[in-house]
């Protein structure tokens, strides 16, 4: 707190790998997108310890608040009192209060308690647009103001709590903010949720020296979502359980806000209420589940497999129309990169992390060699095709070496994946077109297209996506971004090599 954080009596400085141990004093949402749920739900993502004493009952849900009930106060005290006599608070999340009596209970207990890291949500008006606070406790709250370490108002709290019309523009919010910092004496995020625009930007504001700068501003974007139910007391109660990891109000806001933004973009896949709808707290986890992240990395590959399949070079192959120089330089390349590609395999076996993979991996390399390498000899053989590496096999092949580079089993892994996950798609798509078609002897490339129905490889392409999984879940968030965006460059340049014969044909870069 502003005024008595250089006292406090919990010496977080001291022991930050701990658990956080963090309390919600806040009103109940029935239908779990705000209040204690939210709180609970955001202190628990960001690997807190939640709690949480009930201000208020509420009857709400997606669509807005039909009722609030506020308990005896005294029952509130003795809530907070039976947390605080038994376990040490890191830290404490005010939420929702009700009326003034609540208030001032709650002022009382923190004067007593004096927990090291407090965040007050001054919930005054809905995300539905809904009243939650009496008119006549509006000055009692604003006397529990100077008792926290941060405030965390939207646009038009903010502008209740300075008697003011709500910003119309984020300069002016700016400006209203610094006015609040300075009459409380403690920091203010300003949240620019509320404004119009692509950007949605959060600036922490102190004028007292706390901060290295009296506003520092964090920028994103804003997500078009209805489903931001509980906003706020996600965002706050993640920042409360993160500064008391950190101690630093800037890296909280840096940790929390991307997270929240991902809670966002994700909200619809919940299907939560006919109304504005929670945010996903545990977006990050559920991607960790087993074949989460395959799923993820599917939706990454769904627009490239359109592209391929709307190729000339894919649809002349299953016609039996493709020209056999085009094929013959497809063949060419795809030995050429085979060789890289074996070379990156291998080096998936020497980082994999068990016997399993390592052999998995080793064979897949020498088949690459052996078998793979085989049938292009076969058909080149008696055949005129360039031996020339193209600028497209050139630079697919130094882009899986180059991940090589990075040192991580997984970002590799992704970086293979769709080499099997593609081609096996692709191939048996052609391959049932074939059969559809007749199977005909008399197709040009139908040796070549029966090897699509090998199901050794659609065997191998299940493993390399099981394991590509697993390797997500062991890794960091760090390395599934990598992943992300090592698997899709790889994607784009499947399409580009399927595409290249076209422009080989042409006379274009791809020669």
């Amino acid at each position: 707190m502003a005024a008595l954080s250089s006292s406090a009596v919990y010496p977080l400085a001291e022991d930050r790998r701990r658990t956080p141990r963090v309390l919600s004093i806040a009103g109940s949402d029935p239908s779990g997108g705000a209040g204690i749920q939210a709180d609970l739900k955001s202190i628990a993502a960001h690997g807190g310890y939640g709690m949480a004493a009930i201000t208020a009952l509420t009857a709400q849900n997606t669509l807005g608040v039909s009722g609030v009930h506020v308990p005896p106060v005294e029952f509130l005290r003795q809530q907070l009192d039976a947390v605080s006599t038994d376990i040490v608070i890191d830290a404490v999340k005010i939420g929702m209060l009700g009326d003034a009596a609540v208030i001032d209970e709650v002022r009382s207990w923190l004067e007593s308690v004096r927990p090291a890291v407090v965040v007050l949500d001054p919930v005054m008006v809905a995300t539905s647009g809904d009243r939650l606070l009496t008119d006549s406790a509006g000055e009692a709250l604003r006397s529990l103001l100077p008792l926290a370490d941060l405030i965390t108002p939207n646009l038009p709290e903010l502008a209740i709590l300075l008697g003011e019309t709500e910003a119309a523009d984020w300069a002016s919010a700016l400006e209203q903010g610094k006015r609040l910092a300075a009459e409380c004496g403690n920091t203010v995020l300003v949240k620019g949720g509320h404004l119009a625009g692509s950007e949605c930007p959060d600036a922490l504001i102190n004028t007292s020296g706390l901060l290295r700068q009296d506003v520092i501003e964090v920028a994103g974007p804003r997500i078009e979502t209805r489903n931001s139910h509980g906003t706020g007391c996600s965002l706050s109660s993640a920042l409360a359980t993160v500064q008391a990891r950190t101690g630093d109000w800037e890296a909280s806001l840096r940790e929390a806000k991307p997270w929240l933004l991902q809670a966002l973009r994700s909200a619809g896949e919940l299907e939560v209420g006919r109304g504005n709808g929670p945010v996903d707290h545990f977006h990050h986890q559920r991607v960790l589940q087993p074949g989460g992240f395959a799923a993820t990395l599917w939706k990454e590959a769904i627009p490239e497999l359109e592209k391929i399949h709307g190729l000339n070079f894919i649809q002349e192959l299953q016609s039996g129309h493709l020209p056999e120089p085009a094929f013959s330089y497809y063949l060419a390349q795809d030995a050429i990169y085979l060789n890289g590609y074996s070379r990156v395999l291998a080096r998936a076996g020497a980082l994999a992390p068990t016997e399993e993979e390592q052999l998995f991996w080793a064979k897949s390399s020498r088949q690459c060699l052996e078998v793979e390498s085989e049938l292009h000899r076969n058909w080149l053989s008696s055949r005129e095709a360039s031996g020339v590496t193209g600028p497209v096999t050139k630079a697919y092949v130094d882009h899986l070496l180059a991940t090589t580079a990075s040192g991580s089993y997984a970002v590799v892994l992704a970086a293979i994946l769709p080499c099997y996950w593609l081609y096996a798609e692709v191939g048996q798509k052609l391959h049932a077109a074939f059969v559809d078609a007749g199977a005909s002897g008399g197709h040009p490339y139908a040796d070549w297209l029966r090897t699509y129905a090998d199901e050794d490889f659609a065997s191998a392409t299940r493993m390399a996506i099981n394991f590509t999984d697993a390797a997500a879940v062991a890794a960091s968030g760090r390395e599934r971004a990598e992943m992300l965006e090592a698997f899709g460059q790889s994607c784009r340049y499947e399409t580009a090599f399927f595409d290249a014969p076209r422009l080989y044909a042409q006379g274009g870069p791809a020669c």
